[in-house]
């Protein structure tokens, strides 16, 4: 995993508001107390859901982000940071979460496992990835992608004590945007400020829309929720 995640990527995927709710509200009947995420960078995502549950861990390797997410979260008392890797960790939880995480270990497959591994039975691993290694750009090598995800990743793989629930793509139109960013902005590393706020504001209200009626076949990310059952 990248030991130092860039902190301007992060502040400034931080501001996706609609992008995060739309996540949210795919996964949130999925989500049960007693959560991981891990890598949760910002914690914007963990701001999202945490109203909701008494017992949230995080996790991330980077410094920077360890930092961070001490400070945003020192008030709550039901949030406990944690500088670990999953197999490090010595408890079983209900929820797994990896947000735009698993893109950046490259023993993704073991991950996996380990995750597994670490779940109460009946449990949830949520996963959201950057899909299409087609698309890969100096974006994704700036911030630490070892690849893009293609959906026969997880079509194909076949984990021990686990089901598969849902393997969708999300976010039809950000993957037009992210492709013709690609093509007329190559010299570009991070997207502007300006990019975020058209992206998330205006164009992800209508892929909600969009992705819904195409039936989640395309999109810029895949999602992937797998539960664990006994062996």
């Amino acid at each position: 995993m990248i030991k130092q995640y860039p902190e301007l990527a992060l502040e400034r995927f931080d501001k996706a508001d609609w992008w995060i709710k739309y996540v949210n509200t795919k996964i949130k009947k999925f989500l049960k107390d007693d959560i991981l995420e891990v890598g949760a960078g910002f914690g914007s995502f963990t701001k999202s859901y945490m109203k909701n549950f008494q017992s949230i861990t995080l996790t991330d390797m980077d410094d920077n982000s360890f930092s961070l997410l001490k400070k945003n979260f020192k008030n709550y008392e039901k949030v406990k940071i944690v500088k670990s890797s999953v197999e490090n960790i010595n408890k079983t939880f209900n929820t797994i979460l990896y947000f735009n995480v698993l893109e950046h270990i490259e023993e993704d497959t073991l991950e996996i496992e380990s995750a597994l591994k670490k779940l109460n039975t009946g449990g949830y691993l949520i996963i959201l990835v950057p899909a299409h290694q087609k698309m890969y750009s100096k974006l994704d090598k700036a911030v630490g992608h070892f690849k893009r995800y293609d959906i026969d990743f997880f079509k194909k793989n076949q984990f021990k004590n686990a089901k598969t629930i849902k393997i969708q793509f999300l976010d039809i139109l950000g993957y037009a945007l992210y492709y013709l960013n690609k093509i007329f902005f190559k010299g570009e590393t991070y997207p502007s400020n300006f990019k975020i706020f058209i992206w998330d504001k205006i164009f992800t209200p209508f892929t909600i829309i969009i992705d819904f009626f195409t039936g989640y076949k395309f999109g810029k990310n895949i999602l992937c929720i797998y539960q664990k059952i006994d062996h």
